[in-house]
């Protein structure tokens, strides 16, 4: 071969590609805190052969106004609790509970194919933070839980079935 250089980077490329998109992860890995932000969840295959039936999503701490998009062919609900601390609601109120996870269900994800679930929310004011939304792929036949959240001084490339993750930003 007369580049071996390029071939070894290339495969390199391939592999840390492969590995990336084998999990599920926010299309938009940051944005700004504070801001509202629409996410993205890529779910790239099912689990082995069995199709994927169920997409459940965690909502981290701090971040409010869910709004799920609904999917066609799928179901979708929400469980809402009550949040640790109330929030202003802009008019004089209090926002005392909020959507703390989405589910979307009934649908059909098979093995060979790649979708996106989407969610509207606004994000927590703490910049330079990361914020993870644990994910549950339920299929046919097993799951994939997407939970895992890295320790200090870690990262999710440490772990085999890291929760997708959201980097928040300072204002520009």
């Amino acid at each position: 071969m007369r580049y071996p250089l390029f071939a070894g980077a290339f495969a390199l490329a391939c592999t840390m590609s492969a590995a990336a998109y084998s999990h599920v992860t926010l299309e938009a890995q940051q944005a700004v805190a504070g801001s509202t932000y629409k996410a993205i969840f890529r779910v790239p295959h099912a689990c082995g052969e069995s199709p994927t039936i169920r997409i459940r999503v965690q909502i981290p701490d701090g971040v409010t106004a869910v709004l799920p998009q609904p999917k066609a062919g799928w179901q979708l609900a929400t469980v809402k609790a009550k949040l640790a601390t109330p929030l202003s609601d802009g008019h004089g109120g209090q926002i005392t509970e909020g959507v703390r996870e989405v589910t979307w269900s009934g649908g059909k994800l098979q093995h060979d194919h790649y979708d996106e679930f989407v969610l509207r929310a606004a994000l927590p004011d703490a910049p330079n933070t990361t914020i993870y939304f644990p994910v549950v792929q339920d299929c046919e036949q097993g799951a994939n839980r997407w939970i895992e959240i890295p320790e200090p001084g870690k990262t999710t490339a440490d772990y085999k079935q890291p929760a997708p993750l959201l980097r928040l930003l300072p204002k520009p």
